[in-house]
């Protein structure tokens, strides 16, 4: 009996080896390639930021109850520096992005108003010239771009803008004298444009899924106002009114916050 169950192992150990050599080696299979990120660049975002800008201003004197003895346009400027923050909303559709945004700035834009070859009626002073500065704006606006990439946006945006200035005291331009006359304080509207881009910060090894840095260039048409002389707050008997129609451009760079950046969307681009 011994013997028969050592002849029946024997069998099947020598009918085991046979049957792997007949198998061959394992076959190689190769690893399913990584799955591509899904972008979303619809939902809401915040940014805030700095940057540096510039103004110009067609300027000159009206004259609303008596003579100007010489009244030419003149035109005065600025620069300066400003930070910025907004928030904002976009929509994507294919390679497409629309949205629509608000901001606001903060900061020092300052430069020069007033009429150098203006001369007052009975005044020893030959022109007058002062110091103003644009210390806050506000923008809201809508925005179109188209992602180069799936994680960078190139856009163009525009929209309507608020400006605020600072009043200022008026000196004699040739002599630095104060003339005991100043304008208030004034704010301007108009209507802006710009573009920029915008880019995720996935970049150099971080990993900053909803962080975004945007680069945008904007300029603002601005209203024409009319700043009134005044002394000890009231308006002069002859109305001489320095006008002022400002174009500022900027430039800013500011960090962004994507609330729903990673979230699955119906379409991969």
């Amino acid at each position: 009996m011994k013997k028969i169950v050592l002849a029946l192992a024997a069998l099947a150990a020598i009918t085991g080896s046979a049957s792997a050599a007949d198998l061959g080696a394992r076959p190689y299979t190769k690893a399913p390639p990584p799955v591509a990120p899904v972008y979303n660049w619809t939902g809401f975002y915040i940014f805030g930021g700095g940057g540096g800008g510039i103004w110009s201003a067609n300027g000159g004197v009206d004259v609303t109850g008596g003579p100007c003895i010489v009244c030419t346009n003149t035109r005065t400027g600025g620069d300066g520096w400003f930070g910025t923050v907004g928030a904002g909303y976009d929509w994507q559709s294919a390679a497409w992005v629309f949205g629509i945004f608000g901001d606001g700035t903060f900061g020092s834009l300052k430069g020069n108003i007033g009429d150098s070859s203006f001369t007052a009626p009975g005044s020893l002073i030959p022109g007058i010239v002062g110091t103003t500065k644009m210390e806050t704006a506000w923008a809201a606006g809508a925005r179109v771009g188209y992602l180069v990439a799936p994680n960078v946006l190139s856009y163009v945006n525009g929209g309507y803008t608020g400006t605020y200035w600072t009043g200022s005291t008026l000196l004699g331009s040739n002599t630095g004298t104060a003339s005991g006359l100043h304008t208030d304080r004034f704010n301007t509207q108009g209507w802006f444009v710009g573009g920029g881009v915008e880019n995720n910060l996935n970049i150099f090894g971080i990993n900053a899924p909803g962080w975004f840095m945007k680069t945008e260039y904007r300029a603002a048409y601005l209203d024409r106002k009319n700043l009134q002389e005044r002394v000890d707050g009231t308006n002069l008997p002859t109305g001489f009114d320095i006008t002022f129609k400002p174009f500022v451009q900027t430039i800013s760079t500011s960090l962004v916050y994507r609330f729903n950046w990673g979230a699955a969307t119906g379409t991969r681009y």
